[in-house]
């Protein structure tokens, strides 16, 4: 008899936002996906972010997004492939030179709130995006069946699944807006439910958003039940 398969996921969290709980969350996170500054935060944030990040000893990723402060990088913008991809590769750069201070490197890209969004089904910001990972040589984070995976195939970027445990998914695999009522889930059965069903389908990392007062609380609930499912938390890098 062969032995039982043994699964493994990553832990998630965008991070360097100005939110409190940064140090918290990392005691449960593998990868830490921090601001570049253009949504949300400043240098000394970012930078503070890092150093315990460092400390942790968790993957470092970039978490770009649109220069939208006023609505935290989660409104939709009408924007060209070229357009996306210099933003990317400016707000990567940046943090890169930051995260150097502290001996830290870039390992994945994955991006912010409504840039995040329009990757998954808009050509234009796919390609913008995938422009910036091509040259970049990192992978990007999305969501699957999305147009941003089927792209990254095509253009051999490294594609890594991210799932979210506590957001309600529509029929087609898309996420319910959080504009809509109930596209946030709180039952804990629910959730349970949910993040099993979503390690069978392969996603290969879970969010935690860090801008969430719940944050620490789902980091450590979704931890919990993995270690009770004997599901590793492994960087998926």
């Amino acid at each position: 008899m062969n032995p039982p398969s043994i699964r493994s996921i990553d832990l998630n969290a965008d991070l360097g936002e100005g939110f409190p709980n940064d140090r918290v969350i990392l005691d449960f996170v593998t990868s830490a996906s921090v601001c570049c500054g253009a949504h949300a935060a400043d240098r000394a944030v970012i930078l503070e972010t890092l150093r315990e990040v460092a400390q942790h000893h968790v993957i470092l990723g970039a978490h770009p997004g649109f220069a939208d402060r006023d609505h935290f990088g989660r409104r939709e913008q009408v924007t060209s492939a070229r357009a996306v991809e210099q933003l990317v590769l400016g707000q990567v750069d940046a943090l890169a030179l930051l995260a150097a201070e502290v001996g830290l490197v870039i390992q994945y890209v994955k991006p912010h709130g409504a840039l995040y969004n329009q990757a998954q089904r808009q050509a234009e910001v796919a390609e913008g995006v995938l422009s910036a990972m091509v040259r970049l040589q990192l992978p990007v984070l999305g969501q699957p069946g999305s147009l941003l995976e089927a792209s990254a195939k095509v253009r051999g970027v490294p594609f890594v699944i991210e799932g979210f445990p506590d957001r309600r998914y529509r029929d087609d695999g898309r996420l319910v807006p959080r504009s809509e009522p109930n596209a946030i889930l709180n039952d804990s059965r629910e959730i349970e439910s949910q993040v099993l069903r979503l390690v069978d389908d392969g996603v290969a990392s879970f969010c935690i958003h860090g801008d969430d007062p719940r944050a620490v609380e789902n980091a450590r609930t979704i931890r919990t039940l993995l270690e009770q499912h004997a599901i590793v938390l492994k960087g998926f890098v």
